[in-house]
């Protein structure tokens, strides 16, 4: 039986190799504090990345980027100052992607969205 959990780990590995192949560098995969998750914690030369991956089989529901509402974004952009002030990382440029997975296997279409929201405090 496939679930939510195992879906949601198939398209984060999927979307490291990706990220990997565009030359990214990944520095934390499914960070996690009080306030919530970032699903993958990258550079990207001098950028701070912090990436949401979304999965969808179908148009049925939308877009994936569509899962990434006002709220989710609130909640990103929060862990991600946490991380920040964590690792005093006040220097670096940061940015928010949303890497999107849509299809089933072997016919994926994957599109990373740089800048995909500013962060909402």
């Amino acid at each position: 039986m496939i679930n939510k959990r195992s879906i949601g780990e198939w398209g984060e590995k999927l979307a490291v190799k990706f990220l990997e192949k565009q030359g990214i560098t990944i520095l934390e995969k499914n960070f996690r504090c009080k306030i919530g998750e970032i699903d993958i914690i990258a550079k990207e030369k001098e950028y701070l990345v912090f990436i949401e991956v979304k999965y969808r089989k179908n148009l049925s529901r939308g877009y994936p980027r569509e899962a990434v509402n006002y709220y989710k974004q609130r909640t990103i952009s929060k862990v991600a100052l946490w991380y920040i002030q964590k690792y005093k990382l006040w220097d670096k440029p940061c940015r928010f992607d949303v890497l999107e997975i849509l299809g089933e296997y072997p016919n994926l279409k994957i599109t990373l969205i740089r800048n995909a929201f500013y962060p909402i405090l």
